[in-house]
């Protein structure tokens, strides 16, 4: 009988006993999402829309939302100080991935070393990672006020001072641009001499041939940086949990990123209906940023096809 539907309907009885195959294959995977991506999901969806301590549920409308948007002081002080990180963060180590890749594109005594030299601090994550920086920036022994000491310049309290904190944790990340300045190269390689032979023949400069050759070529390379950073700097957490040494965001609430308020919520106040609506409240400017980041895309990106669509 099942065969003979499948006949009138244009299905063979081998493709469909293959489709049916495939989905046992995929199955575990279907699984895995329904149960721990897809289902707490719309669950936090659900409880963000309600007084929830992980035990009981109260469902109090849009009562958290208003509570976020007028009555927490914290929400808005931990949201300034993710997008003021962001906006230190993004550029330097996009700019900077570009500029290390294009020296690393030369012939030069040692080239494979010194890529390695600098791709290495990227594959180096984790906490350890942390109090290495938490040594390096000590303002008395630690080695970077040491070498400004070398040249004349008395070196900040970096995690001391609430004005130096974030441009410490910049600095961290500009040290480990390693993964992006991979990708740069990679393309970098891929581009054709004949491009800067022609420009050179136009007397085109270096710096001309930079700017109209190199920065056009891997901008669809710099568009996905750009968004993927967007996206980690709004989810910055670590860095503050650590440096503060307690999760409060000190000194002077310096470090009290976004997603750091929303762990002291859900895991040290249990409020976690409260901590769910502020996920989603991240969520929608990140999903924001990334939609207006794609639309101005398309008046920068270069696709050698032709089509920035």
């Amino acid at each position: 009988m099942f065969s003979k539907i499948l006949l009138k309907l244009g299905i063979k009885k081998r493709q469909s006993r293959e489709n049916v195959y495939g989905y046992i294959f995929i199955l575990p995977w279907i699984i895995g999402m329904l149960v721990f991506t897809l289902g707490p999901m719309v669950f936090s969806f659900i409880t963000s829309f309600a007084d929830y301590n992980m035990i009981k549920i109260d469902f109090i409308g849009p009562g958290n939302y208003l509570h976020m948007l007028t009555r927490d002081q914290l929400f808005w002080k931990s949201l300034k100080n993710t997008a003021v990180y962001a906006v230190m963060n993004i550029p330097l180590v996009t700019a900077g991935g570009v500029i290390v890749a294009v020296i690393l594109n030369k012939s030069i005594f040692g080239l494979r070393t010194f890529r390695t030299i600098f791709y290495l601090p990227s594959i180096m994550v984790g906490v350890g990672t942390y109090f290495l920086w938490m040594l390096l920036l000590d303002p008395a022994n630690g080695m970077v006020n040491t070498m400004l000491g070398l040249i004349g310049i008395k070196g900040p309290a970096w995690l001391t001072d609430p004005n130096w904190t974030k441009p410490a944790i910049v600095l961290m990340h500009v040290w480990g641009l390693g993964g992006q300045m991979l990708l740069y190269l990679a393309r970098l390689q891929s581009i054709p001499q004949d491009y800067y032979e022609a420009a050179a023949l136009d007397g085109a400069t270096g710096l001309k041939q930079f700017t109209k050759i190199t920065v056009p070529l891997l901008s669809p390379i710099i568009f996905y940086n750009l968004t993927i950073g967007i996206i980690g700097a709004f989810q910055v957490f670590q860095e503050g949990y650590i440096f503060s040494g307690d999760g409060t965001g000190k000194p002077a609430g310096s470090l009290l990123f976004y997603n750091l308020h929303v762990w002291n919520q859900a895991f040290k106040n249990y409020d976690t209906g409260y901590a769910n609506a502020m996920c989603w409240f991240l969520f929608a400017i990140v999903m924001l940023m990334t939609v207006l980041n794609q639309k101005v895309s398309k008046k920068w990106v270069y696709y050698e096809g032709g089509d920035n669509e």
